[in-house]
């Protein structure tokens, strides 16, 4: 039962940090005029949380191999409410950097930290809850924005963001920010509201890791114990060095893909935007569904098949993308088909290397490095040469090339993995057909050894009854003798 509940509190866990991510996205606009910038001068906001999440994920797996692991996810989830709160609060675009810095990496610590006890937890069984924890983190993306605009209200800014004297109003909104106050109470009441409800939900759920921590802290340090003893690949680092790149592909793909198929919709196919919305929500929408559906696929498919097909449906649907990438239906069916292959890769990836070597905190955190490397510089990468090459369909090409590195590299992982546990099958085997040699050898010697002693006893008894034999005759002899020699006195 403490198990369980422990996996329904990860779970909260996870679903806190999908809202505490995707929240950024639609509050963007307010809270670049609550620091009165204008859009494009803030967006290195994106940078400073990205670098934060980058070393959270380094500093996380090497605490969770020291820590407890309830204890660190706490203090992350704490960090990560003041975050909440204070960000609305800030009036200087330097210090809501650093405070969105300090913001990531406290992310990250939740992120690297709650796969590594998710595994502690079931181990090779993990394959489902797996699926699960990340299922929660892509329904908080989603419920983020509906949080934001849909059940607190729009705000503003919002409404008038597509105005091109966007910025002018906004330097008239907050006075404090000109009179250099670095903290000051928000203009706009709802952005205040909607990062105060994400940081109380964290909150409450940091307390009951706190008190998790104080109740099975002492279970918690013998099940790292027990985990640190177990097993270790032949091939270690190289499966993890192969991993890193593997998931710098397919985040790199998943968030291109998200994030410039608006914009490729609408220039390259001639989509409205409306049409081009509901493009882009197709995708996240089969994403977030097939990566529910995932958690029950998991209970009866091992995380090597559920890659194997995931890779193969990505690369259909992206090979189809590029050999029609303006035709319309094709495009609402391919885009489709590619958010539902692209839901349970990174689950199944990690559950998939558990069945073959450990994972620790600094493993974990090697690859979720990776994961965010790929987030960071493939979208980059992709903008700057969509500029470069408006004619050509950059964002299929990627998601094609991330589909064929993906396809190719999990091979290789799993040849590393198997080679030696096949190896050591043959060994057990030898082993096995030579004690069975052994035995039925040392059977054979004991037969012979029966065989002898049975003829060596019907020697024994032959020479009995040869002897017994002779007696007899003898005593024949003498009694017909005897009696002859009475019968001629008696004549």
């Amino acid at each position: 039962m403490l198990r369980w509940f422990t996996t329904v509190i990860l779970l909260s866990c996870f679903l806190g940090l999908g809202l505490s991510v995707a929240i950024l996205g639609p509050t963007f606009p307010d809270l670049a005029a609550n620091v009165n910038q204008n859009i494009s001068s803030l967006s290195f906001i994106f940078v400073g949380r990205a670098f934060g999440y980058l070393s959270g994920s380094v500093i996380g797996g090497v605490l969770v191999d020291v820590m407890n692991h309830f204890l660190l996810l706490g203090v992350s989830m704490l960090a990560t409410t003041v975050g909440l709160y204070l960000v609305p609060f800030c009036k200087k675009a330097a210090l809501l950097t650093v405070m969105m810095s300090v913001f990531g990496a406290s992310m990250g610590i939740l992120d690297t930290g709650g796969n590594v006890l998710i595994l502690a937890l079931w181990g090779d069984k993990g394959a489902p809850h797996m699926q699960a924890l990340h299922f929660c983190f892509a329904l908080g993306a989603f419920l983020a924005p509906l949080l934001a605009k849909l059940a607190l209200g729009p705000t503003v800014s919002a409404e008038n963001h597509t105005e091109p004297d966007f910025h002018h109003p906004a330097l008239n909104r907050s006075s404090d920010a000109d009179s250099g106050v670095l903290f000051g109470v928000p203009n706009d009441m709802i952005l205040l509201w909607a990062y105060a409800v994400i940081g109380t939900y964290m909150f409450i759920v940091s307390v009951i890791l706190f008190a998790l921590f104080l109740k099975n802290s002492s279970k918690q340090e013998k099940a790292r114990a027990s985990v640190q003893g177990s097993r270790r690949a032949k091939y270690h680092n190289a499966l993890l060095c192969l991993l890193f790149v593997f998931f710098f592909f397919y985040v790199g793909a998943e968030v291109t893909y998200g994030s410039y198929v608006f914009s490729f919709a609408t220039t390259h196919v001639g989509m409205k935007e409306s049409e081009a919305a509901g493009l882009n929500s197709i995708f996240w929408g089969t994403f977030a569904a097939c990566r529910g559906l995932a958690i029950f696929f998991a209970t009866c498919l091992q995380p090597g098949t559920m890659i194997v097909l995931s890779n193969i449906g990505s690369l259909t649907s992206s090979l189809f993308l590029v050999l029609f990438d303006k035709n319309p239906v094709c495009l609402w069916i391919a885009t489709s088909v590619y958010g539902a292959s692209m839901a349970t890769t990174f689950p199944s990836g990690i559950s998939w290397i558990e069945q073959y070597t450990t994972i620790h905190g600094k493993s974990a955190a090697f690859f979720v490095v990776g994961a965010a490397l790929g987030e960071m510089a493939i979208p980059a990468v992709i903008g700057i040469l969509q500029g470069k090459y408006p004619d050509l369909p950059v964002v299929l090409y990627t998601s094609l090339g991330a589909s064929v590195a993906t396809g190719v590299l999990f091979p290789v992982m799993y040849k590393l993995a198997t080679s030696p546990l096949n190896h050591q099958r043959k060994e057990n085997r030898k082993s096995e057909d030579q004690k069975a040699l052994l035995s039925s050898s040392g059977l054979n010697e004991y037969e012979e050894e029966n065989e002898e002693e049975d003829a060596e006893k019907w020697n024994e008894m032959d020479f009995e009854v040869i002897e017994m034999n002779d007696t007899m005759r003898h005593s024949l002899i003498e009694t017909s003798g005897n009696s002859l020699t009475e019968s001629t006195a008696e004549i």
